[in-house]
């Protein structure tokens, strides 16, 4: 058995009244893939945040191969070996590969970086091209870079805040065989993430967090899935698939959709599919086939230059903007939560407030009733078990990813939308808020709304839909009806590309 390389001794972290950390005791090994569980808010960001020197703890302390230490902020982590893969990426899109991972290792030859970086990526089996443009990049090709950066740095002990969060299968599938390979080369690895499979799968030992609390440590051999979510959630959790029971007319239909690729990625070449009221259609594909420009112009934000997007009662809306295109009720929740769903400076009343104060129900911004917005806004909040909202007053930034995608979707949900854009809903979400978010999506669906979901993860694809299409190479090339084959699916998202 090797000895403990990073440890969290007893360590516990307060905010103001709320504790999110309570004695907790946590250590990895080299050599070793340690899963770290638990739901959004039992506090495994905050023990990691600490862990890679963001957070300081109030009582306990950090040890490094059996030594206490200090640290201060993140270079000081670095510098002593601790590396972490953020869920949303630090990376400057404008600046190639090299420039990302020079940035990272301040005070070193670029020469000598790009060297060490390319031995790297060949021994873990990287294919990066060291001169591309880093906003061209896929978002496997992106969190490989991510994971590339630490390791030009030193790190010995890596932390992957949900590694696999929007891979496809086949790209969860080779992340986590260089996790293996990582491990196998004395590394010490902490793989925080919600999808329990990969916590079986692929980790040597299990610690399970709740209310900021360690509840458990176990490995995979004494666990299954109903054992673990059971851990996480305190109770049993399974969701099965629930068809539609009343389709109607359609609502959203597209014809020959084009839309340019931007920054070397697939566009859309001439879309076409259609979604009826009373059902989810999913769209299947592997990552950077169109996905992000098609959740584009459905909401409205991307240059569409062929085809139309018809919605029943208000014919082509493909010249509306965004704001009319929400009037006319569609709502979106997309795939990045902070960047397009949140105004992180903003309160969490304001960014619950805004679409009641596009319909004129709070007023308007130049009358804005504070008052009547943070009273709906908590009522959300409490609805929704958006955790961690410390008076709405709080920052939206400062929100767990998991809570700010419960704000966006309590906001969007506020009023029944008759169209519904769900890009990745469920990115990043435990097993209970998982579930909670495809039941509000059942809920739209079984309303009559026409419900859109794009999504890499095949397994909510299947769970969810009524009717499956697959992108591939900027087209939709193949439709399935529910149930539909898995391997079929697959064979239809490789086969195109």
């Amino acid at each position: 058995m090797m000895p403990n390389a990073l440890r969290l001794r007893n360590v516990s972290k307060s905010f103001g009244t709320f504790k999110a950390l309570d004695n907790v005791d946590f250590s990895v090994r080299a050599g070793e893939v340690h899963a770290l569980l638990g739901e959004n808010g039992a506090g495994k960001s905050t023990l990691m945040n600490i862990a890679c020197g963001l957070y300081a703890p109030d009582e306990g302390h950090v040890e490094v191969d059996g030594e206490a230490v200090s640290m201060s902020d993140a270079r000081d982590a670095a510098n002593k070996g601790i590396g972490m893969v953020h869920q949303h990426f630090k990376l400057v899109p404008a600046f190639t590969v090299l420039e990302n991972i020079v940035l990272f290792n301040p005070g070193r030859q670029a020469a000598e970086i790009a060297s060490q970086a390319q031995d790297l990526a060949g021994k873990m089996g990287f294919d990066l091209d060291l001169s591309r443009r880093t906003g061209s990049l896929g978002i496997a090709e992106q969190q490989r870079l991510e994971i590339l950066k630490v390791l030009v740095a030193g790190a010995r002990f890596v932390i992957l805040d949900e590694p696999t969060a929007v891979l496809s299968d086949q790209e969860a599938r080779a992340l986590m065989t260089i996790i293996r390979g990582l491990a196998a080369s004395g590394s010490a690895v902490i793989m925080v993430t919600h999808k329990l499979h990969e916590a079986l799968g692929h980790s040597d030992r299990i610690t399970v967090m709740r209310g900021g609390k360690r509840i458990a440590e176990t490995s995979p051999g004494e666990m299954d899935a109903a054992k673990l979510t059971t851990l996480i959630v305190g109770e049993q959790i399974v969701e099965t698939p629930a068809p539609s029971a009343v389709i109607g007319k359609t609502r959203v239909r597209l014809s020959s959709v084009r839309v340019p690729g931007r920054s070397g990625r697939k566009g859309l070449e001439g879309i076409d599919f259609r979604v009826r009221g009373g059902e989810i259609y999913g769209v299947a594909g592997v990552a950077g086939n169109g996905q992000n420009e098609l959740a584009d112009v459905l909401m409205g934000t991307a240059e569409q230059t062929g085809g139309s997007i018809e919605f029943e009662g208000h014919g082509d809306i493909s010249t509306l903007p965004p704001g009319g295109r929400r009037k006319a009720g569609f709502a979106a929740i997309p795939v990045d939560r902070y960047r397009h769903g949140l105004a992180g400076r903003r309160s969490v009343a304001e960014n619950y407030a805004v679409n009641g104060v596009l319909s004129g129900s709070y007023g308007g911004w130049l009358r804005f009733n504070r008052g009547q917005a943070r009273k709906q806004t908590q009522k959300a909040i409490q609805a929704f078990d958006v955790q961690g909202v410390r008076g709405t007053g709080m920052r939206a930034g400062l929100l767990s990813g998991g809570n700010a995608q419960k704000l966006v979707i309590a906001r969007e949900f506020e009023t029944m939308p008759e169209v519904v854009l769900a890009h990745s809903p469920s990115r990043g979400l435990d097993v209970r808020a998982g579930a909670a978010v495809h039941e509000r999506l059942r809920a739209a669906r079984d309303s009559g709304a026409a419900v859109i979901l794009i999504s890499e993860d095949l397994d909510e694809i299947f769970l969810l839909s009524d009717r499956i299409g697959v992108l591939s190479g900027g087209r939709m090339v193949a439709e399935f009806e529910a149930p539909a084959n898995r391997n079929d699916v697959g064979k239809a998202m490789i086969s195109h590309e």
